[in-house]
């Protein structure tokens, strides 16, 4: 589905900024011609989206130092190539080329292996220990209805505590336990959206956030990240320009790049959010699989004023296990008694041994939480050496905590890859996935959470789709160093 963006323009000095050295992008050419392939390729990744305004000729041209005729050429030929829109009487606007549906060759295989989830096997003999523990301590609320709209006071004080122990000062009645973080977002997006408004995340994202926003009726409005994470002069034109009624982001191992702001990013966004008094979402649903260094403070403790417009959601469906559906809100008393007002329409509580279970796990993060760390990180460098010998064309992202590898690859053809591997019976999910607007046909998510032989099986099915796709051999095989 494309979102068109009609009241959104491009600040002409960030364009400049992300084309880059556009001059030398074609090894042959006319000028025009590597100006055009500049944009076109900044459309395909998504770092313009789809229906923005581009700007004048002559305020680009003057930007690049180009004549005006560079860029109308420029202009003209991604309008022949569909990129781009021109009405008479107003400026063009970024699009993507109608193209006609495939004819599926072959039918998929059944699917064996799944690169689909983010996610790892529970510590089962820590998840049976927390089960039992929650069976004997169940009994006093059996003596009332069971409905806790909040969450019981165990888990409540010690996902207080960790918030605590990172340094933002939390009060169990500061929280609100979910049924998993996109439980939470939903109750979030039925508090404060209507159908039709905005909102602003983050290009690549989290997929299911994506649909949660459109089912809801919401408009996701997306600000691209770059190679070295957040553009904070980006998201400030974006939220100035667009005023969404919520923005969504994940600072702490961004799912799917894997990048976390700085404490220094924090603060400038802070300030970003305080002056355009934009409700922010905060998914630090992943801030426990750091790998390489432990995360900054959470956002809200950034926050030198109007703490009230930083919500954050947490899950235990990273840190300890999926299918123990368990997450939360953390966020200002007078926010979690309007998001209170509203849950009843939607749900009432969270399961209760699950919940005092999660409160046994959160007993035992430090034992846990080191093991499952090592455990990616030895995953991490695997991954990283099958892509040497299967892929090494392919560019994985320098990414230092998470669950995944988001990669470039050498050409647009990530839907392409995705049919290819489902017939040889493999699930992995095309980049357009994680975007708002059919772009980010150049990139394909890589998780490392399979055990060591399905995640190297996994990657020879794919290398076996990448080679169908492009029609070209695979590699001579190198001895591998795990």
């Amino acid at each position: 589905m494309t979102v068109q963006i009609g009241t959104r323009a491009l600040d002409v000095d960030l364009l400049a900024r992300e084309l880059g050295n556009w001059r030398t992008s074609s090894r042959s050419g006319p000028a025009y011609q590597g100006l055009a392939d500049g944009i076109r390729m900044l459309i395909i990744d998504g770092r313009l989206p789809v229906g923005a305004r581009l700007p004048s000729e002559r305020a680009l041209a003057d930007a690049l130092r180009v004549s005006r005729t560079t860029v109308t050429a420029a202009y003209t030929q991604l309008g022949e190539d569909g990129y781009l829109n021109a009405r008479r009487g107003a400026r063009s606007t970024t699009a993507l080329p109608v193209a006609p549906a495939a004819t599926p060759i072959t039918a998929a295989a059944p699917a064996t292996l799944s690169l689909a989830e983010a996610t790892l096997a529970a510590p089962a003999g820590a998840m049976m220990d927390a089960f039992a523990e929650a069976a004997r301590e169940v009994m006093p609320y059996l003596h009332d209805i069971g409905v806790e709209l909040t969450g019981v006071v165990p888990l409540r004080e010690a996902i207080a505590e960790r918030y605590c122990a990172r340094g933002l000062p939390t009060e169990p009645d500061e929280i609100m336990v979910t049924t998993g973080a996109l439980h939470a977002f939903g109750l979030i997006l039925a508090t404060y959206t209507q159908p039709g408004d905005r909102v602003l995340v983050e290009q690549p994202t989290y997929h299911g956030v994506l649909s949660a926003i459109t089912t809801s009726g919401a408009r996701p409005v997306p600000v691209a990240m770059t190679d070295d994470g957040w553009d904070l002069d980006a998201v400030h034109a974006a939220v100035r320009q667009l005023a969404p009624n919520l923005a969504y982001l994940v600072l702490d191992n961004h799912n799917p790049t894997g990048m976390t702001l700085s404490e220094a990013g924090r603060r400038r966004l802070g300030a970003i959010i305080a002056e355009t008094r934009t409700r922010t979402i905060v998914d630090e649903t992943i801030a426990d699989m750091w790998l390489d260094r432990p995360m900054p403070p959470p956002m809200a403790a950034a926050m030198t004023a109007r703490r009230d417009l930083v919500i954050t959601v947490g899950s235990v469906s990273k840190s300890f296990w999926g299918g123990l559906r368990v997450g939360w809100i953390r966020a200002e008393r007078s926010t979690l008694a309007t998001i209170a007002a509203v849950r009843p329409s939607i749900d009432m509580g969270t399961a209760i041994v699950e919940q005092l279970a999660a409160a046994h796990l959160f007993a035992r993060a430090d034992e846990l939480l080191p093991e499952r760390r090592e455990l990616l990180r030895h995953r991490r460098e695997l991954l990283r050496s099958l892509l040497r010998e299967h892929l090494p064309d392919w560019s994985p992202s320098p990414s230092h905590g998470g669950m995944s590898l988001w990669v470039r690859l050498p050409a647009p053809t990530s839907s392409a890859l995705s049919a290819a591997a489902s017939r040889l019976g493999l699930i992995v999910p095309p980049g357009p996935r994680f975007g708002v607007d059919g772009t980010l046909e150049r990139f394909v998510r890589v998780p490392y959470t399979l055990p060591d032989d399905r995640l190297a099986e996994a990657v020879e099915l794919l290398a076996r789709a990448w080679h169908s796709v492009t029609g070209s051999s695979a590699p001579e095989p190198t001895a591998l160093v795990v």
